[in-house]
Order: structure tokens, then C-alpha cells, then sequence
């Protein structure tokens, strides 16, 4: 049987992505960011973000069609995120997607954004294990899954129960003066820092470790940075901005990996694979290699660009999909804003 060509739809927050993969093979992963656009208001702005999808949805699945040197009609199925994200942005892509799967006359399969950022590893590893550890960590999520079978379900074993770490790194960089998004900024000037301060790793005192061992808080972090540059600031000291970065970026990469090997080693798990927009941290995969390393844990990390969202993750979400026969949505498939990860299709 010939592996299914998939063309995928990404329209959960601020990219507008499109991918197009033939099972386990990416043949196209356009993109088109509207972070510029939102970079003046440190954030995204949901109606601005659904605007600039709308705007670029037509031209991105051509530019997906023309890098892969297909045509639409060529498609088996359709794919779309159709939750979890910002309303507004993911009507467009189901609105797209439906248009499209009705057009072509093609099954839709509407997936969970969460469970795509697992998939999209095996367009770099090839096909997961039968049993791994997903950690998910980006500007709305920061997760601990068990994964058997990504087209069946998930199990969550560990959440954010305030800011996620994508967030956090979003806040600290405003008040150090950095560029939105503030990842990849934070990174760069952790490069020429010295970890020197010792901020909190939230939940992770042993009382925090009975009740919420695999769950994550970042919210107390951020708010000990912002305090300790007040504090200089008042003391009419200069901030060390790269200091700072690099010892915030040490206490999120620490208790995300810390949590992740220890979710890993309790349920006898051997692989662990990383994914969303904060796994390209330099610092966060290379501490991960390190500390899995040493308990004998295999690290599978996509590339930095197929960490981001973008279409190519939710294509191969859908080939899997396919490929496993498994049932498509409806036409009437709704966007969820708030769709659970332990549903994959809805």
C-alpha cells in the first residue's frame, strides 16, 4: 500500500503553517508568521493573529503545494488543528480545512495540536517507540505524557498549573529589556552569562513533590526574577541582563528536565522525546541529554523549526492517522479552544 500525502493546517496561535508529508517524509512545511505584528504588544493578540491567518492561508497551501510539486487533488486526506489554541485563529484553519476536504471530496481528520507536536518527531527519527515519554513545553503548555499509541490517546501525567514555560520566558524577557518572543533572545544572552543567582524551582520541595510530582509552576519563578532586578534597579545598580538569563533559563531547564527523567524512570520508560517551541533551547536539550544520559534514557529532539508550530506536525499526525485507518472527523468538525490532549481526533 502506498504511504498516504497528507496535507496538514496550523492556524492554533500567531503561524500560519501548512505542511505536506507522504508517511513518515516531508515533502513541504510552509510558514507564515504574524509575530512581527504582535511584537509591539509583547504578545499575541488573538483577533490580529485570525486576521493575519485569513490573510495568509490561500498563499501559504500554495507555496506548501508548489514546495512538495504536487497539486491539491493529489491529497488522500486533509489535516487541521482544530484545538487546543485561540479561538478565532483555529476557525480558520477547520473553516480552511473543510472547504478543502469538501472540494477534493478527501477525509478530514481535525487533531489535537498537543498530540501533533508528538508526531511531527517521526518526519526526523522515524516511527516512535511503542512506549515513550513526551514533554511538551511552549508558550501555552508545559506537559508530561505517556504515549502509546499518539492515534489512540494519551495519558497526562504531569501539567502547568499557572504559567507555562514559554510564557515565562515571554515575561522575563520584557522586563530585561529583550525582543517578544522572548525565547530565543533569553537563550542568546544566557550564551554570555554566568548562572550566579539562585532563583526557585517551583514544586520542588517535598511537600510540592507529594501532590504535584510531575506538574510544573513557573508563575512564582517569573515573579522572583522581576523582584530581584526591581531591587537592583532601586539600588541604582546596573542589571547583569545576561546573568539574569542565563540563571532564569538554569531554573526552567532544571526542573523541566528534573520532572521528565523522574516521570521517565517511574514508569519504566527508556525514551523521552521533547517537542514545542522551547525545546529548541539550547541549554534545555542539553541538560535533557545529559541527565538522561546518565539513567541510560534516549533524548529524540525534532530540528528547531519543527519545534515551532507549524503545518508539518499536524500532516504527520494526520499520515498516522491514515495510515492506521483510523476514523475521520465530520464535517461539522468544531474548533475547541480548550480540546482535551487525551483527545487526538476530534
Amino acid at each position: 500500500m502506498n504511504e498516504p500525502l497528507v496535507l496538514g493546517i496550523e492556524t492554533s496561535c500567531d503561524e500560519t503553517g501548512v505542511g505536506i508529508v507522504r508517511g513518515h517524509t516531508l515533502l513541504a512545511d510552509a510558514v507564515a508568521s504574524s509575530v512581527e505584528e504582535h511584537a509591539r504588544f509583547g504578545g499575541v493578540v488573538p483577533e490580529v493573529a485570525s486576521r493575519a491567518h485569513l490573510e495568509a492561508m490561500v498563499p501559504t497551501i500554495q507555496r506548501a503545494c508548489s514546495d512538495a510539486g504536487i497539486a491539491l487533488r493529489d491529497v488522500d486526506a486533509i489535516a487541521v488543528t482544530s484545538g487546543p489554541g485561540l479561538a478565532g485563529a483555529l476557525l480558520v484553519g477547520v473553516a480552511a480545512a473543510k472547504s478543502l476536504a469538501l472540494a477534493l471530496d478527501k477525509p478530514l481528520y481535525g487533531v489535537n495540536h498537543l498530540a501533533s507536536h508528538v508526531a511531527v518527531d517521526q518526519l526526523e527519527h522515524g516511527a516512535l517507540p511503542d512506549r515513550c515519554l513526551a514533554m511538551l513545553v511552549s508558550g501555552g503548555h508545559s506537559s508530561l505524557l505517556l504515549v502509546d499509541d499518539i492515534t489512540l490517546g494519551v495519558t497526562p501525567l504531569g501539567a502547568t498549573i499557572d504559567d507555562a514555560a514559554g510564557e515565562a520566558f515571554d515575561k522575563v524577557a520584557r522586563v530585561l529589556g529583550l525582543p517578544f518572543p522572548g525565547g530565543p533572545h533569553i537563550d542568546r544572552a544566557a550564551r554570555d552569562g554566568q548562572i550566579t543567582i539562585d532563583f526557585p524551582r517551583g514544586l520542588s520541595t517535598r511537600k510540592d513533590l507529594e501532590r504535584h510530582r510531575f506538574d510544573f509552576s513557573f508563575s512564582g519563578l517569573k515573579t522572583a526574577v522581576a523582584r530581584w532586578i526591581e531591587a537592583r534597579e532601586a539600588s541604582g545598580e546596573p542589571v547583569p541582563v545576561a546573568d539574569v538569563a542565563a540563571s532564569f533559563q538554569e531554573a526552567v531547564c532544571d526542573v523541566l528536565t528534573r520532572k521528565a527523567i523522574d516521570a521517565a524512570v517511574s514508569n519504566d520508560i527508556d525514551t523521552i522525546m521533547i517537542g514545542g517551541g522551547v525545546a529548541a533551547n539550547s541549554r534545555l536539550r542539553a541538560l535533557a541529554e545529559e541527565r538522561a544520559a546518565a539513567k541510560g534514557i534516549r533524548v529524540r529532539v525534532p530540528r528547531p523549526g519543527l519545534c515551532t508550530d507549524n503545518g508539518a506536525m499536524v500532516a504527520a499526525l494526520g499520515s498516522e492517522l491514515v495510515a492506521r485507518g483510523r476514523q475521520p472527523s465530520a464535517l461539522d468538525l468544531p474548533a475547541d479552544s480548550s480540546l482535551p490532549v487525551t483527545t487526538v481526533v476530534a
